[in-house]
């Protein structure tokens, strides 16, 4: 969209207009409880029938934005159509994990290797694997007992265990796919399909150190913090049992593996290698197999894959009650993500219509303060302020994505490392990173982890809420090593 040098000069007033919404939103979902689909939604309104008034004030003959509904309706579906399946196919495999015992089996496979030996760890590593495919709310309330038993059996807090679990398991929540809410970030930074495995290993790869720093909290400082639950009065063993036989561990990890290789193989298949005489690229696999791997590695494809593989090696009966009832589970999880995430399209067309990005590419021609790293430390604020006031670390992750993709190439995070989109990827990180810090009283997930491991309101700010905290802090940092060697 081309815009006259007197519009972008409307800039200053129209980032201050989106700034008040971005207020908006925080105050409408915390304050009047409004869900965060409608406030984005009403803040979209705002945003861009704001700036066509600013445009009308300022003497412009024609509207800023010349079709508010379809800049909107456009900006809603185009995400929609781009990430909705995915998120559908994640939220699905992650209910049968869930329902199946599955979770329980990925525990086990830890435990059996780690031993009683070091319990923290092992709970760190169990939640940092879980939820991978399943909420950290469901992956929480899940393994209590297991972090019950163990408490019992080895002798260790029972509060170290908690973090040490919180910790591990909101690592992967809001840094790795398939996730839902990484997955709507890096959509909405504009991240293809070919880059969401390398979403996934920079994710791993930040995600280390951030469960890292939460371990260390839950063994240097939640270690000494009281707590109320009642001992556990059965082993893990006999909880085990409530889910029947569980699967083996092959078909238990198998719908989270299976679509991360296939991901990895499409991307490895597409590498380029070269040029021909006619300077056309040759990629590292061509033919049929560059094909054939290329189409299971799509994402969505990759996916279902894992959704065919959770229903016939995890679902003990095919019945009405696994394929009807649990997959609706699983749909009216996904339906909520995908909603907000419509929302942050839409908010994202109408910032895009606006001269913010053009504004703020004159403003950081010649102040590099904000440009890369900078940029990815502006990125995580925003992100801190909106999970901090209102609680969803996955609208934050939405909302902050959908801010910060217009003004990406102005702020230099659109740098390529090859055929890897390393500048978005950072970004969808920082946020992330942005996206943990913190969870307090207003997030659902701080009365889980509170409520399951008997701390009161004290002890669950210093155990889980500065845990989080330091996890945000680490995960920025992480970050912002990256972008000082890469962007």
């Amino acid at each position: 969209m081309n815009l006259s040098a007197e519009v972008i000069q409307l800039g200053p007033i129209i980032v201050g207009l989106l700034f008040a919404c971005i207020i908006f939103i925080v105050f409408a979902t915390a304050k009047w409880k409004l869900h965060p689909f409608m406030s984005i939604i009403a803040a979209t309104y705002i945003l861009a029938l704001g700036t066509n008034l600013i445009g009308k004030l300022s003497g412009q003959s024609a509207p800023i934005i010349a079709d508010i509904g379809s800049t909107i309706t456009s900006g809603f579906g185009s995400i929609i159509a781009s990430i909705g399946l995915v998120i559908i196919f994640g939220t699905i495999i992650g209910k049968v994990l869930e329902k199946t015992g599955a979770a329980i089996k990925m525990a086990e496979v830890v435990l059996r290797l780690l031993g009683d030996r070091h319990p923290a760890i092992a709970m760190s590593i169990i939640g940092w694997i879980v939820s991978l495919p399943v909420f950290c709310d469901s992956g929480y309330v899940i393994l209590s007992s297991l972090k019950k038993s163990l408490a019992k059996r080895t002798g260790v807090s029972v509060v170290t265990l908690s973090v040490a679990l919180s910790t591990g398991l909101y690592a992967t929540h809001t840094l790795v796919p398939p996730t839902p809410g990484p997955i709507a970030a890096a959509s909405n930074v504009g991240i293809g399909p070919a880059g969401l495995f390398w979403v996934i290993v920079v994710g791993i790869i930040v995600s280390i150190p951030v469960a890292l720093a939460g371990h260390i909290w839950a063994r240097t400082v939640a270690s000494k913090l009281p707590s109320t639950l009642e001992e556990a009065t059965e082993t893990f063993e006999e909880y085990k049992e409530k889910f029947g036989k569980l699967p083996s561990a092959w078909a238990a990890f198998g719908p989270i593996i299976v679509p991360i290789v296939l991901l990895a193989a499409a991307s490895i298949a597409n590498l380029p290698i070269g040029t021909d005489a006619d300077g056309n690229q040759l990629l590292l696999v061509s033919g049929f197999a560059h094909t054939l791997l290329t189409f299971l590695g799509t994402p969505v494809n990759a996916l279902f894959i894992g959704v065919l593989l959770a229903i016939f090696t995890l679902l003990p009966k095919r019945d009405e009650e696994n394929l009807t009832k649990l997959m609706g589970a699983g749909l009216v999880d996904a339906a909520i993500i995908i909603m907000i995430t419509g929302a942050g399209g839409a908010l994202g067309a109408v910032i895009k219509a606006t001269p913010i990005a053009d504004y703020v590419k004159s403003m950081v021609a010649d102040n590099t303060a904000f440009v890369g790293v900078g940029a990815l430390l502006l990125a995580f604020v925003i992100a801190a302020i909106l999970k901090t006031a209102q609680g969803s670390t996955t609208a934050a992750l939405i909302i902050t994505s959908t801010i910060m993709y217009p003004l990406m190439p102005s702020l230099g995070l659109m740098e390529m490392m090859g055929s890897v989109p390393i500048g978005q990827i950072l970004t969808v990180m920082a946020i992330g990173a942005g996206s943990m810090a913190v969870s307090h009283v207003n997030d659902s997930y701080f009365w889980v982890v509170s409520q399951f491991s008997g701390m009161n309101l004290k002890t669950a700010y210093k155990a889980q809420t500065m845990a989080t905290l330091v996890q945000g802090i680490t995960g920025i940092i992480v970050v912002c090593i990256l972008g000082a060697i890469f962007l």
